[in-house]
């Protein structure tokens, strides 16, 4: 009788070690290291065919161009690059109950593919329950309600489909391993065999990964390095939106993000966020300003809300909302320095509306105007938008791509802009615009222009 033989993996980065150590020497991560069976024998004998590559130069290589297939969901199209590549491995992360496994199901449903589903979280009830709620229908679309890789692959070989979606990469066991389903050796190996088949078949690959506490994709980081792609789907549950990031993507660019809002029959495509972002209101009011951002390629209108109140405690209150607050305290003390407000003894609470999460510095100016409005009690006008960052000598600095973000607050109908002085060498016509370009340079310019007419 052969000996059982055993290794450490480390649950955070993979490392393998023949004992236990208490903090990971990769990784730097503590109590990570977990004892796993390794059946030496059994791995020697790997069950899929791997065709023989051949040796070429490289000027040898004939390029070819890869179609790829462009489905109905215009979101993920974009956020793809243009298309699902033939053979790509594509990884699709998220929160739990965020809509990984809707989403995924509407891609099987809606295209005319002959796609393989296959599930190790639901039994074959609960996905016809999910899809008679999505309405949408596919004659080849297959449900596989299996978790051993090795029954999996003669499946998808013998019903040769034009897609796979695995949901998730956590249920799949090999029987090369005996470890438990989920844990760094497995998720390893499981994705080690689907990549193959990937290739060698070309056929596109989605594989849904759990996320950790943290946010991040859990298992090996080599997971993340063997994929062709990794989508990041987020959202509060709280809100309706959802968007879908990339991290990386080897055939486009990691720029672009999809939206969608869920709705009781799935997820829909929101092809123009910025109206749904702003509210419609009746009457102007203090303390909201527009601000122009962009979220990868694509400009959004977002609504910056400012509430300013007299404090009732020694230390006034400093509270956001969908924006960094040290980002937050930087502005308030520009503004505190170089305009002269008295807000050191009041309470300033942010809130960036619709639940989004705003990293572009060019919300700065829509902040402080929005700050500097429920301050005073002045209101804005719902037709004026800002698009500039701050510095900390108070001048209003130049962003990327403003003619990009002119024209998005021109299509929806806004009558003034106010950019940074410094963005006019890049425009090229300013007077063929219809909104009204007003460029700044000072805090000082800002606010005349804005409160005294």
């Amino acid at each position: 009788m052969s000996k059982v033989k055993t290794a450490y993996y480390c649950q955070n980065c993979g490392f393998q070690s023949l004992k236990w150590m208490g903090k990971c020497p990769s990784c730097g991560e503590w109590n990570t290291l977990v004892e796993e069976i390794v059946n030496k024998d059994n791995k020697k004998k790997s069950s899929i065919p791997v065709n023989t590559a051949n040796i070429k130069l490289i000027h040898e290589i004939t390029a070819q161009e890869q179609e790829r297939f462009v489905t109905s969901d215009e979101e993920l199209n974009r956020v793809l690059g243009g298309g699902i590549v033939p053979g790509s491995l594509i990884l699709f992360g998220g929160e739990p109950g965020i809509g990984k496994s809707t989403l995924m199901l509407q891609t099987a449903l809606q295209n005319p593919l002959r796609v393989v589903y296959v599930s190790g979280e639901e039994s074959e009830q609960q996905i016809l329950l999910r899809a008679k709620r999505i309405k949408h229908q596919n004659s080849e679309c297959y449900i596989v309600n299996e978790t051993v890789i090795q029954n999996l692959l003669p499946i998808i070989e013998q019903l040769k489909p034009q897609l796979v979606i695995i949901d998730s990469i956590q249920t799949l066991t090999t029987n090369v391993l005996e470890s438990a389903p989920g844990s760094v050796s497995q998720v390893r190996e499981c994705a080690a065999e689907i990549m193959k088949v990937a290739k060698t078949s070309h056929i596109p690959f989605f594989i849904i990964g759990h996320i950790t506490k943290d946010g991040s994709l859990a298992g090996p980081k080599v997971l993340e390095h063997m994929v062709d792609t990794v989508l990041q789907f987020e959202g509060d549950q709280h809100y309706l939106y959802r968007i879908l990031r990339t991290t990386k993507n080897r055939f486009g660019s990691t720029n672009e993000i999809g939206i969608y809002e869920m709705q009781g029959t799935g997820l829909r495509q929101v092809s123009n966020p910025s109206e749904i972002l702003i509210n419609q209101r009746d009457e102007d009011v203090s303390g909201v300003a527009i601000a122009t951002i962009l979220e990868g390629n694509r400009p959004l209108m977002v609504e910056t809300q400012a509430l300013v109140t007299t404090s009732a405690y020694a230390t006034a209150q400093r509270s956001a909302t969908g924006f960094d607050l040290r980002r937050l305290s930087m502005l308030l003390a520009v503004l505190e320095k170089k305009y002269g407000l008295k807000l050191y003894q009041k309470d300033v609470f942010v809130n960036i509306a619709g639940g989004l999460k705003v990293e572009d510095p060019a919300t700065d100016l829509a902040l402080a105007a929005a700050i500097t409005s429920s301050n005073y009690d002045i209101p804005i006008s719902q037709r004026y938008c800002f698009s500039a960052e701050i510095g900390l000598t108070g001048e209003i600095r130049p962003v990327n791509r403003i003619e990009q973000r002119i024209s998005e607050a021109e299509k929806l109908g806004f009558e003034k802009i106010f950019i940074s002085q410094s963005n006019f060498k890049s425009l090229s016509h300013t007077s063929s615009y219809k909104i009204q370009v007003i460029g700044v340079n000072k805090l000082e310019s800002m606010f005349q222009k804005l409160f005294k007419g």
